[in-house]
């Protein structure tokens, strides 16, 4: 059972070519291929707008892709999600270099440990919260609970997009490496290089490998 976290539509990747590059790799081995969207706190989306994310009308889907569900994340909903860990105030001190220090609880989507193996697959771009996006990102603040969401976006704030944006190494990019060793389970991540609309490069492995890359 494999869950492949996507974007949703507010990013710029060649998601219908990774869905049916998928699918046709591991979609006929695998008992079952499921995908969920990494809203973070944005909103659901509606079943036209997830056709036109994976490129494959819901009728399709069914007929050509019976093994195959996309999910919508649910940031909102306590039963959606689990309590993953805690990071402590001690830890927080040391990885924000003294901006922030306080108890966050981890809370991630549940949906993640009903599988065997998860695939984060998604672009790498600047970004005004982390530094550059991709990576374990998709995890937190993707498919997270509000706690470290909002803990990552006021620590966002108070090191200001200046010293962000464009800055691979960042203390909100620390965070969310240190909250992703609470997931014990294998992940694969897929980080994309875009040129405007076409994916330029491709790189595979962990989610520290890869996204580097």
């Amino acid at each position: 059972r494999v869950l492949v976290i996507i974007p949703d539509g507010t990013r710029t990747a060649p998601i219908p070519l990774m869905f049916k590059l998928l699918y046709e790799q591991i979609g006929k081995r695998v008992a079952q291929l499921d995908f969920l969207i990494a809203l973070g706190t944005h909103q659901p989306m509606s079943d036209d707008a997830i056709s036109r994310l994976v490129g494959v009308s819901a009728f399709d889907r069914a007929q050509k892709y019976p093994n195959v569900r996309v999910f919508n994340h649910a940031w909102d909903q306590p039963s959606a999600l689990t309590a993953v860990g805690t990071i402590t105030r001690q830890e927080l001190d040391a990885l924000t270099g003294g901006l922030l220090a306080q108890d966050v609880p981890v809370r991630l989507n549940q949906m993640v440990f009903d599988y065997d193996h998860i695939v984060l697959c998604g672009p790498v771009f600047p970004h005004e919260v982390v530094g550059f996006s991709g990576g374990a990102k998709y995890l937190f603040p993707g498919i997270a609970g509000a706690e470290i969401i909002d803990f990552t976006h006021w620590l966002a704030a108070l090191t200001t997009n200046r010293n962000t944006i464009g800055v691979k190494e960042t203390a909100v990019r620390r965070v969310i490496h240190r909250a992703a060793e609470f997931v014990q389970k294998p992940i694969t991540c897929l980080s994309m290089v875009m040129h405007g609309q076409a994916c330029h490069g491709l790189y595979s492995g962990s989610y520290l490998e890869a996204w580097s890359a």
